[in-house]
């Protein structure tokens, strides 16, 4: 159990994602990400009317639904049956007013940024660049540089 309850080490948590991609291609998906299920949701939630417009399987997609269904399952359950002590949901910072700005505007920007890369950073670093996508090596760096602009920019001037 102690494994269980530390980190990881790159060198084993790393493959084991890797590991993810040929099963993919080998169940007949080329595509994977988590912002991909949202289109699952939506479809999920529109009017029967409306869902003529998205021209989107269900059936073949429901994988992605249940994928992450069972992130967040995965979450609780090792929050509150496989931690060492008790974890909280956000730092404390977080419960201020500025504390939710930032939130809303990193979600704002990572949800712009995935729906204009066409994916998100799982979708595009783990299965977009084992595909040898040059757009996903594009968006991958983007995120990344992203990423570290906005760390800068809150930790400099928050």
């Amino acid at each position: 159990m102690e494994n269980i309850f530390e980190s990881w080490n790159w060198y084993v948590a790393g493959p084991l994602i890797g590991l993810f991609v040929p099963l993919l291609l080998w169940t007949g998906n080329k595509a994977f990400g988590i912002s991909s299920s949202f289109t699952h949701i939506c479809y999920l939630l529109l009017p029967e009317k409306k869902k003529q417009i998205l021209n989107y399987d269900y059936k073949t997609n429901a994988w992605k639904f249940l994928f992450v269904l069972g992130i967040a399952a995965g979450a609780y359950i090792s929050v509150n049956f496989l931690s060492a002590e008790k974890t909280a949901f956000l730092p404390q910072n977080y419960y201020t007013l500025s504390g939710m700005i930032k939130l809303f505007t990193g979600g704002l920007l990572v949800g712009f940024g995935t729906r204009y890369a066409n994916g998100c950073t799982s979708g595009h670093a783990i299965t977009g660049l084992s595909l040898l996508q040059s757009s996903s090596l594009k968006a991958t760096l983007s995120f990344f540089a992203g990423g570290l602009i906005y760390t800068f920019i809150e930790f400099n001037l928050f």
